[in-house]
C-alpha cells in the first residue's frame, strides 16, 4: 500500500466533458499542485452518494481557501458513469477520476475484492498529495466511513 512520503504511481485517466473525451496523465493532474484525492467503492452507491462525495461538494470552497488546488474523486467505474454521477451530485468542483480497470487503484495498493458486488473496487480512502507525493493518508477499515470524510480530511490541510 502506498505510504506517506511516496510518489503517486504514473497513470492515465479518461474524462468525458462537454467538449468530448480527453485523457490526462498523473503528471498533468498532480505536478506542482496540492490536491485532495478521495476514493469510493462505487459511483451511485449509498454511502458514496449520500455522504462521501456530498461532504466534499459542501466543503470544496473551504479546501480551496486552505490552499488545495484540486479535489479528485477516484472510483473503479468508467468515465461515462463518473460524469453522470458528478452531474447528478452537482459536483462540478470535483474532478472525477475513472479507473475503469482498477489498474491505478492496484498500483496504489488500495484495491479490494467485492465479489459479486462489483469485483475489484477501491478501498474507501482519502489522501493529500503535494507535487505528486503523499503527505497524508487515511484508509477506512472495511465497512467503515470515519476517517476519509471531507470534515476529517479538512483538519489535515
Amino acid at each position: 500500500m502506498i505510504a506517506i512520503g511516496q510518489p503517486l504511481p504514473a497513470g492515465e485517466f479518461t474524462f468525458i466533458t462537454d467538449e468530448g473525451r480527453q485523457t490526462l496523465d498523473t503528471r498533468a493532474l498532480f505536478a506542482g499542485k496540492k490536491v485532495v484525492l478521495f476514493a469510493v467503492p462505487g459511483a451511485f452507491t449509498p454511502t458514496c452518494s449520500n455522504a462521501h462525495l456530498p461532504g466534499y461538494v459542501v466543503l470544496a470552497d473551504e479546501f480551496t481557501a486552505r490552499g488545495i488546488d484540486a479535489l479528485y474523486c477516484l472510483s473503479v467505474n468508467d468515465a461515462f458513469v463518473m460524469k453522470a454521477w458528478r452531474d447528478a451530485q452537482g459536483a462540478q468542483a470535483i474532478t472525477m477520476l475513472a479507473d475503469g480497470d482498477a489498474s491505478w487503484t492496484r498500483a496504489l495498493g488500495l484495491e479490494k475484492e467485492t465479489g459479486a458486488f462489483g469485483g475489484v473496487r477501491a478501498q474507501r480512502f482519502a489522501l493529500i498529495a503535494e507535487d505528486g507525493v503523499v503527505r497524508a493518508l487515511r484508509v477506512e477499515a472495511p465497512g467503515k466511513f470515519e476517517v476519509s470524510d471531507a470534515a476529517s480530511l479538512l483538519t489535515l490541510v
